[in-house]
């Protein structure tokens, strides 16, 4: 958006507003980046603001953008027109940003990824800051591009450590959600006293103070209405309607005096929303228009500037000029736009141009729509192509085509986040007399809606009818539909129950080849000896994997069969994968489930770094982090408040269900076990097997045992160990097998079961239930009066806790070891305990060699700010070099 308002002439009542400008421009030329969104209602000063803030500037290079309203959602147009003039320093970026921003831009064919686009837009911001501070000014940023509006957010939040200031102007009550974490200014309205210096300053002569105080009150302290509404040469009685809309009404107005063909050019600068003066040049002459009569009554208006660019006074005034033509007016304006667009180097824009001007359904604009959806899809933008594919289905004559377009259109807005917008749309369809088939697209569809929203529980149901619909028509989809309920539900942390539905309708479908239903089915009816086959064998289908269709479904069942290899196979996946493609779902998925496996495994260094780089993508997407994987580390590492701080937030949390809440219950009876609680770990235990939840409920029962066992109530642990060993016995893996026996031993009090469990989970990852054999074997032996015998188990023990740094295990075994008469080893420090779990995943990866850049790629962050952390890190570790992080043992690969 180009707009010329209220750019010059001296500030009134914005004193507050430029010193914090002033900070900012004042904090780059000290080499610290920030970022600011200037929020308020139209014409009340923003673009004044940034009109000051580039004053100020002097010295800077300084970028601009602006939104446009009736701009098509054409992805990371508004980023190239902000980077263009810097464009020359990017021969300095490495090779694979180099290619994300000519991929962004459409100058090299690909599918762009926002977060290395973001990263290399860094990275160009950097270099061109070498030789002078950097200012990105960028107005009316709701109406910018999804594409580029998130890149620019992602930018904002890592320019801290960067010569960078980032100013965005944001209109109330317009919405721009990707940039609510960034610091924000509410440009309130003017008091009575400058709303009167502002008049007396822009007025030629001496007002009469009736005249004065009339205008100020009608104005409402809004700058723009000062500014404008006098120019009517009197005033109107008090509206109601606020004061931008009165201020419309007069643009409106001052249009309405100016000649049939300045209208008319106006209109069609109106929709252009390029700024390009040549293209409406061309236009104006292909419409008949005397450019150079309209153009001097255009601009002797003063709605409108032509130079370099078209400028118009105020977004209002375009949309005076846009909206306040009739609706054949419009049309003309973008089918002559269409017309001398072209159709090589622009045919996304000359498309939608050509969708604007259609007054009836075109098969061949909507085909056409269709391609720009696809081009749009190929290069990540989701907005553009759910915008294309949504009027390309208003233009189609043909119903099926009509519906299967809206249909296509609404996936496309799902997976642009655009929720409302989907089931907004997918409403009109199914008004349109679907077939059946249709009809259990759609239920998918709202089912999906449904399950992102968290004040609807009917997304699993409306799941559930699409699979029965699809049952006679197509049995196949119909069983991956109901797979499908259960993966979303998983994904979005709301599958409590949903798999007893699934199973409970699945054994309607016609005959079938045996598939992962039936193992589910099999595990729910016939329990684990008849199910666990079924799974192995969908858990090691190279063909057709289920990693690939249903990564949450695949670790669920993974670690049902309490399998950690292959947990770790999918997690390799799963990060080899979201690396390879980019997708930062995928990639997130892979690093939680690896911080989770991290935890259980007693690697807390790994879950920590896991964690660390799981939160920067989430920061770097504009996503809530994982939670159940920082739950299942507070839970191993036993720091007691700092553990029920956190549950009590996650249980606090409204947007909190489901399997969440079970892992809650889990990490709260694995705490307080350790912490030798144990009314409380039983409480919490049974929470957690009551749950039902796969995965959760299983690892739940040898809590549940060790807390019935030490509170007296036996018969519950017995019927735990029942249940605990038809699992384990099922798999047969060497991890559950040894479980389930030192668990075995707490019942029955009998050493061979302890033994055994040593024996099994000696040669396991699985440190922590390895770690907790030996220290229920030694507190069995020193019970028996065995002292000798039980200190070198407690020592073991103890031994392997404190490397770990399981804290409140070590300090449960060091009590232990006490008791005998021994006096347990101290532990000395380790970096996890000094460093925050950001510095702690840098510190692993510089010790294994990784660059600042290197580092920077990775967590999506400037080089700049991992030399901050590292300075933070060599000052807590009493380190002065790289070479001295290399060297020390606590710090060990990253991978």
């Amino acid at each position: 958006m180009h707009t010329t308002a209220q750019t010059h002439g001296p500030l009134f009542g914005r004193q507050f507003e430029t010193q914090c400008l002033g900070e900012l421009i004042d904090a780059a030329r000290a080499g610290r980046g920030g970022a600011l969104v200037l929020r308020g209602e139209a014409g009340i000063g923003k673009s004044r603001l940034l009109a000051h803030v580039q004053g100020a500037a002097a010295g800077f290079c300084v970028l601009r953008v602006g939104g446009t309203q009736h701009e098509a959602e054409l992805p990371f147009a508004a980023l190239h027109q902000l980077c263009l003039p810097v464009l020359e320093h990017l021969a300095e970026l490495p090779a694979h940003h180099r290619q994300a921003l000519r991929i962004a831009f459409d100058l090299e064919s690909g599918t762009p990824d926002v977060l290395r686009v973001g990263l290399a837009t860094l990275g160009l911001l950097t270099a061109a800051g070498q030789k002078c501070p950097v200012l990105c000014v960028v107005d009316d940023a709701h109406w910018l591009d999804a594409a580029s509006l998130k890149a620019l957010a992602f930018l904002a939040r890592r320019v801290s450590t960067e010569p960078v200031t980032m100013v965005f102007a944001v209109r109330l009550p317009c919405e721009a959600s990707e940039l609510d974490a960034l610091p924000s200014l509410n440009v309130g309205r003017l008091s009575d006293v400058d709303a009167q210096a502002l008049l007396a300053a822009q007025s030629h002569e001496r007002l009469d103070a009736q005249v004065r105080d009339r205008l100020v009150a009608e104005a409402r302290g809004n700058p723009l209405a000062l500014l404008v509404l006098p120019r009517a040469g009197g005033f109107a009685p008090p509206e109601p309607s606020s004061v931008p809309h009165r201020v419309a009404h007069r643009f409106r107005t001052m249009m309405s005096s100016l000649s049939e063909q300045a209208r008319l050019l106006l209109t069609v600068a109106g929709a252009d929303p390029t700024g390009d003066p040549q293209l409406l040049w061309l236009a104006g002459r292909r419409l008949g228009i005397d450019l150079s009569a309209a153009g001097a009554s255009a601009t002797a208006s003063g709605l409108v500037e032509f130079g370099t660019r078209v400028r118009f006074y105020h977004p209002l005034a375009r949309a005076a000029a846009y909206d306040g033509a009739t609706p054949d007016e419009r049309r003309l304006a973008h089918r002559v736009l269409a017309e001398v667009t072209d159709q090589v180097s622009d045919p996304d824009r000359r498309a939608w141009h050509r969708a604007q001007a259609a007054a009836v359904p075109d098969e061949d604009i909507a085909a056409e729509l269709e391609r720009s959806a696809s081009r749009a899809r190929a290069r990540g933008g989701v907005v553009a192509t759910a915008a294309f594919l949504e009027r390309a289905a208003e233009l189609s004559l043909d119903a099926e085509r009509r519906i299967t377009r809206t249909v296509a259109a609404v996936r496309a807005h799902l997976d642009a986040g655009a929720t409302d917008k989907a089931a907004a749309l997918l409403t009109t369809v199914e008004r349109s007399g679907l077939s059946e088939f249709q009809q259990a697209e759609a239920d998918l569809l709202r089912g999906r809606i449904a399950l992102t929203r968290i004040d609807d529980n009917g997304g699993p149901a409306l799941m559930l009818r699409a699979a029965r619909r699809f049952a006679d028509l197509d049995p196949k989809r119909s069983r991956e539909s109901y797979l499908e309920a259960l993966e979303m539900s998983l994904l979005v942390g709301r599958a409590n129950g949903v798999t007893d539905l699934v199973l409970a309708e699945a054994k309607t479908t016609p005959a079938h080849a045996p598939d992962l239903l039936d193992a589910l089915e099999a595990l729910a009816a016939n329990g684990h000896q008849a199910a666990v086959p079924l799974i192995r064998k969908a858990l090691d289908s190279t063909e057709d994997a289920l990693w690939d269709r249903h990564p949450a479904l695949a670790i669920i069942l993974a670690a049902e069969l309490w399998d950690p290899d292959a947990h770790v196979r999918i997690i390799e996946w799963l990060l080899k994968n979201g690396r390879a493609s980019g997708s930062p779902l995928v990639l997130r998925l892979g690093l939680a489930q690896a911080a989770s496996a991290a935890a259980l495994t007693g690697d807390l260094d790994e879950a920590m770094a896991a964690i660390a780089e799981e939160e920067a993508i989430a920061d770097a997407t504009g996503a809530p982090p994982v939670i159940y994987h920082r739950l299942q580390l507070a839970a191993m590492r036993g720091r007691r408040q700092e553990a029920l701080t956190l549950f009590e937030a996650v249980t606090a949390t409204a947007t909190v269900m489901g399997q969440v809440i079970s892992n809650v219950h889990w990490a709260g009876a694995v705490l307080h076990n350790s912490l030798g609680e144990y009314p409380e770990a039983l409480a919490a235990a049974r929470r957690a097997v009551a749950d039902g939840e796969l995965f959760v409920s299983g690892f739940a029962l040898p809590e549940l045992v060790e807390a019935a066992v030490r509170c007296g109530e036996h018969a519950a642990a017995a019927d735990a160990l029942a249940s605990l060993t038809e699992r384990t016995q099922a798999s047969a893996t060497r991890s559950g097998l040894g479980i389930a026996a030192y668990v075995r031993g707490l019942v029955r009090g009998t050493e061979e079961d302890y033994q055994e469990a040593i024996d099994h989970l000696t040669d396991t990852p699985m440190l922590p239930y390895r770690a907790r054999a030996h220290l229920l074997y030694g507190e069995w032996l020193r019970r028996q009066g065995r002292r000798q015998d039980c200190r070198p188990q407690l020592r073991t023990a103890h031994q392997l806790f404190s490397d770990a740094g399981l804290e409140a295990f070590s300090r449960r075994a060091a009590d232990e070891l006490r008791a005998s008469g021994e006096t347990a080893r101290s532990r000395t420090g380790h970096a996890r305990d000094q460093l925050t779990m950001q510095e702690l995943l840098i510190a692993r990866l510089v010790a294994a060699g990784a660059t600042s850049k290197e580092v920077a790629s990775r967590l999506f962050i400037s080089p700049r700010t991992v030399d901050a952390h590292l300075r933070n890190i060599y000052r807590k570790l009493g380190v002065t070099s790289r070479r001295q992080l290399r060297e020390r043992p606590d710090l060990r690969s990253a991978g």
